[in-house]
């Protein structure tokens, strides 16, 4: 497959993006925009390929208004066009493999019978007793795959994010009622375009070398 962006596109995208800490609260992102960034979500990478969570969209002003102390009442919370919550599984059991199972079964054509090695091997690593207590924390980090990807997509459409772990996940959880769903918060992500007063968004990218990041061996 060729490439559909250039190498420069690219870089040029994830030098323009930043944390945003400012939101003009009056611009939202179109429609249009919003389902490509679902369905770049709903494509992100994870183990097994189980998605072990859901993406919470906070459209309602007075749920936002809710979570804003909760989260050190930084305003991406209230003024970004959107404010996304990754939520992680708190519990894998065999419906959630069984019901991935079907799934594939149905995409690709073929028999839940036929699937049964895969099946096995997902239930050995997560349904096992050592499985059943790490899988909290592996549901939490497929998260953050997520959240990067969503982050990379939002950049190469010209869409400001900023990622947020500034907040207090069990009062987020009783907001939402995500107990009740087998779910936890794990970390946010606000999108929506900048504001004109966000000094932020001039000053220079901070990063170490590359040649002090990556090594070959």
């Amino acid at each position: 497959m060729s490439a559909l962006i250039s190498e420069k596109q690219l870089l040029q995208a994830l030098q323009w993006r930043y944390a945003t800490k400012t939101f003009d609260p009056n611009r939202k992102l179109p429609v249009a925009t919003w389902t490509v960034l679902q369905e770049a979500l709903a494509l992100s990478a994870s183990s097994y390929g189980l998605q072990p969570y859901q993406f919470i969209v906070v459209n309602n002003p007075a749920t936002r208004a809710k979570l804003l102390p909760h989260s050190w009442n930084q305003r991406q919370v209230v003024d970004a066009s959107h404010f996304i919550i990754f939520a992680a599984r708190t519990t894998m059991t065999d419906v959630e493999i069984d019901t991935f199972i079907g799934r594939i079964a149905t995409v690709r054509g073929t028999t839940k019978e036929s699937l049964a090695g895969y099946r096995q091997m997902m239930a050995g690593g997560l349904l096992s007793e050592a499985g059943k207590v790490r899988a909290p924390q592996w549901a939490a980090r497929q998260t953050y795959i997520a959240l990067g990807n969503l982050l990379t997509s939002a950049a190469l459409l010209g869409v400001d994010a900023c990622p947020m772990e500034g907040f207090v996940p069990v009062e987020f959880d009783k907001i939402l009622g995500l107990p009740a769903q087998g779910f936890t918060a794990v970390v946010c992500c606000a999108l929506g375009y900048r504001s004109a007063d966000d000094k932020y968004a001039t000053a220079p990218k901070v990063r170490f070398p590359t040649h002090e990041l990556i090594r070959t061996v």
